[in-house]
């Protein structure tokens, strides 16, 4: 198993920092990956994601094995010589597209059948499968396939999704270990995913199953798939101190600032989210002070950085009226520096939180944060107000 130790523990909170080692390096929690779904972080280069320095990066298996394919990965040296990074990686399984592609795929006891949505091939993906394709890829950590619910899910469907999310983690652990054993040359681990949508007594059942198995760590699946923003943080708080204390936990695909924190609070360790890249190229922009909308005419002749507390290299070279320019104009440069601002600005988020924990002011720093998010909705000359939520 992948060692990981708790470092310290908030004492106002759940919060927690730890060391996870992996085959290419320690990954510090809290931490927040950037989603590279195809083989790269959308809108910045790698000596520049680099330079951003992130713990570990993120890759999801299905779009991957769609294009350019597992063999083609293995034939250019592996994902690591791929994404052109020499940092931990995490792959998603694929099981959020069962949820999200539920127009182009069929599922059954044995796995899932997709029709890809760039061409309408089939492909197969099992549970052995799909631990197969990420050891292939050798990555640090691969993730069980699963099956993602949508919001809302009934009862009875919502048990038997979970009763099988539960016996393909099984499959995939085996898996897992027949690949790790002996000669076999994958050294990654394994985190299976709790689910049960937003059922507490699901969602604990299905921990109760998974916990005391030798995974390298647990993750909490099925949310921010619509439901409310009180429901989402209800959840949760409710969902990750049910996950084992001694192993690292990862909230899939959340989320806002906002959520992030919360996690943290419920002593939830890493995250990823296509937010910071995806709202570069819609022009929104994440800062101490809340959102801004770039593109907003207000912006046309503010000669401030994005955020006057931001060290990033955005904010250190170009003003507001600069980047609105650039982005009203469609110059792809303006995406590329709002990327890399969104980035630094998830990124430094989570290194302070990591930082308070360890000198045990969690509570202060969020308090702190939140208060400044809130005095920036007063203040719409510096966010955008009604641009955004915050």
């Amino acid at each position: 198993m992948l060692p990981f130790t708790v470092e310290t523990k908030d004492a106002g909170s759940q919060a927690r920092a730890g060391v996870l080692h992996t085959p290419h390096g320690l990954v510090r929690t809290p931490a927040f990956m950037p989603v590279g779904t195809a083989g790269t972080v959308k809108g910045i280069a790698a000596w520049e994601l680099e330079r951003l320095a992130p713990e570990m990066i993120l890759a999801n298996t299905y779009h991957l094995l769609l294009r350019p394919g597992v063999e083609r990965i293995e034939r250019l040296g592996g994902l690591h010589r791929v994404m052109a990074w020499d940092g931990p990686i995490l792959t998603d399984s694929g099981g959020y597209q069962v949820f999200s592609l539920a127009a182009r795929r069929s599922l059954d006891e044995d796995g899932v059948t997709f029709r890809s949505h760039l061409d309408g091939t089939a492909y197969r993906m099992t549970p052995e499968s799909v631990v197969d394709v990420q050891s292939r890829f050798g990555v640090d950590v691969g993730m069980v396939l699963d099956e993602c619910l949508p919001y809302p899910a009934e009862p009875g469907t919502a048990r038997a999704s979970v009763e099988r999310t539960v016996r393909w983690a099984i499959r995939s652990l085996e898996r897992a270990e027949d690949l790790r054993s002996g000669t076999g040359s994958w050294r990654g681990g394994l985190f299976a995913i709790q689910q049960g949508s937003v059922d507490p007594d699901l969602r604990a059942w299905c921990t109760g199953q998974l916990a005391g198995l030798p995974f390298d760590g647990f993750a909490i699946g099925g949310l921010a798939v619509g439901e409310p923003r009180p429901v989402l943080h209800r959840m949760i708080a409710a969902s990750a101190p049910l996950l084992p204390a001694g192993r690292p936990r990862y909230l899939m695909g959340v989320g806002y600032p906002e959520d992030l924190l919360q996690g943290v609070a419920h002593g939830v360790d890493l995250f990823d989210c296509v937010l910071p890249t995806r709202s570069a190229r819609t022009g929104k922009v994440f800062t101490s002070r809340g959102e801004l909308v770039i593109k907003n005419a207000r912006f046309a002749d503010d000669p401030r950085p994005l955020d006057p507390d931001c060290g990033c290299p955005t904010c250190r070279s170009y003003s507001r009226a600069v980047l609105r320019h650039l982005f009203v104009s469609r110059e792809v440069t303006s995406v590329v520096l709002l990327t890399v601002h969104n980035l630094f600005y998830f990124l430094r988020l989570m290194r302070e939180a990591r930082e308070a924990i360890m000198a045990g002011r969690y509570v202060e720093f969020r308090s702190r944060v939140e208060a400044l998010w809130q005095n920036g909705r007063h203040h719409p000359g510096d966010t955008g107000e009604g641009e955004g939520r915050v």
